[in-house]
């Protein structure tokens, strides 16, 4: 184990979509990453490659966020890589089936709400007491990717997925309660119609190019414009940013 010279984050779902553009983002200001996936190795390859072309390092975890023993084994290879944590992006996350609530089961929700909620809850917590200040860490930042769905509703049929996001957001909010003493910042990002993977269980392109000229600026958004904004919140320029829910939506 070798404490690095640069800030180190953990990115989780970060090989593709927004945790990728994350990655590429905070390693063109000097971070080096740790990103977990779920089952695309190869897209964690490509995202390993990006960040060190843009002149970070980059250490790929295959770690299920709905599995507490893969969140902590992910903390761990972290620390044995780098020594040190400076900010968690808590950013995977699961839609689920589009599904009515009248026909919402144990196992459709424990799904979603098992990645979504509990995830960011067991990766808060292994962050927290990795950078408290008051157990020897140097501090640090929790950024938790929520969702514009959390105020709106979200698409039809998803109330699932609305609901786990508006959880992100009452959990962003007290955090930032309770996690000032240890010296850790925290805020969350509240992405809206983002071109995307997550909305081909919608219909992808057909949707973002019916449902884009609906939002106030006229378009969907891009991964890197949410990208900049995480990696803002991350990194020192936003140092009295805290307890904010910040929507890039475009105004939708």
């Amino acid at each position: 184990m070798t404490t690095s010279k640069r800030p180190i984050a953990v990115i989780t779902g970060g090989s593709r979509g927004i945790g990728r553009a994350v990655a590429v983002a905070l390693a063109r200001q000097g971070w080096d990453i740790s990103l977990s996936y779920v089952s695309d190795a190869a897209a964690a390859v490509e995202t390993v490659a990006q960040v060190q072309a843009a002149g970070g390092q980059a250490l790929a975890v295959r770690a299920d966020m709905a599995s507490r023993e893969d969140i902590r084994q992910l903390f761990a290879d972290t620390m044995k890589t780098f020594g040190q944590l400076d900010a968690l992006i808590n950013n995977a996350g699961v839609v689920g089936q589009p599904r009515s609530i009248l026909d919402a089961d144990d196992e459709h929700l424990t799904a979603v709400f098992r990645t979504n909620v509990l995830g960011s809850f067991f990766c808060a917590s292994e962050a927290a007491r990795l950078m408290s200040t008051q157990r020897g860490g140097k501090g640090g930042s929790i950024v938790n990717m929520s969702s514009a769905a959390a105020r709106h509703g979200g698409m039809p049929q998803e109330a699932h997925y609305a609901a786990s996001k508006g959880a992100i957001d009452s959990f962003t909010l007290a955090l930032s309660k309770e996690l000032p003493p240890h010296g850790i910042r925290v805020n969350a990002v509240r992405p809206g119609l983002i071109n995307t993977q997550i909305h081909d269980i919608h219909g992808g392109q057909d949707l973002i190019s019916k449902v884009g000229p609906t939002v106030p600026l006229g378009r969907a958004g891009q991964a890197e414009e949410v990208a900049e904004v995480v990696a803002f919140l991350a990194g020192p320029l936003s140092s009295y940013v805290h307890g904010t829910l910040v929507d890039v939506s475009g105004g939708r």
